[in-house]
């Protein structure tokens, strides 16, 4: 593996717990929680896109989330992640299929970041080779140079692997668990342990 410059993260379950944010969508669509998880574990176990939960429940799709993530919605690990990376001098991104409010979030919060992408801005959604290019060139550097950091093995880890980054994977989430992530080139189950993963 070549020296890394750059580490990028992605957002859910990566980054956010978003056990909340799935709570608000089962109430606006009117189910219990535990229905909604059913329903999305039925997605993920079939490799479909994860609206399709709609579907399955019989209900008109939420067209935008109910409410954004909420600074207690990080996983405990998440800053001091990105605030180590940083320190030991890597250049580090946040990057995700979200829309444009995930930029306006990290930059009311004050998150230290040195670049933060959604794929509304962009322009591409993840698995794209061009989304993952996109970051390399805001990095600066050889795709060989740069880590993707997520949860999910077909979004997060091949597609990062092809575009010859180092794929890491994340075990968290439902996507985490229920995925085959033998494709990684790391596999963690916490960010804390990241730095030792990477070799830093």
């Amino acid at each position: 593996m070549a020296p890394l410059r750059a580490v990028f993260f992605d957002v859910g379950e990566t980054l956010v717990d978003e056990e909340r944010y799935w709570r608000r969508i089962a109430e606006a669509v009117g189910v219990r929680p535990h229905v909604l998880w059913a329903a999305l574990g039925a997605t993920i176990a079939r490799g479909e896109e994860h609206r399709r939960v709609f579907d399955y429940l019989g209900v008109e799709a939420v067209p935008a989330a109910p409410a954004y993530y909420e600074p207690e919605d990080l996983y405990p690990d998440a800053l001091p992640a990105i605030a180590g990376l940083r320190d030991r001098g890597l250049y580090v991104g946040v990057a995700g299929n979200q829309s444009a409010q995930l930029e306006d979030w990290f930059v009311r919060e004050g998150w230290a970041v040195d670049y933060v992408a959604s794929s509304q801005r962009l322009g591409v959604s993840k698995p794209a080779p061009a989304f993952f290019e996109a970051l390399v060139a805001a990095a600066g550097c050889e795709p060989g140079e740069a880590a993707y950091v997520g949860d999910r093995v077909d979004l997060d880890v091949i597609p990062a692997k092809a575009a010859g980054m180092v794929a890491v994977h994340v075990r968290r989430g439902p996507w985490g668990y229920l995925q085959d992530a033998s494709a990684a080139d790391l596999r963690v189950d916490s960010l804390a342990a990241l730095p030792e993963a990477l070799g830093l």
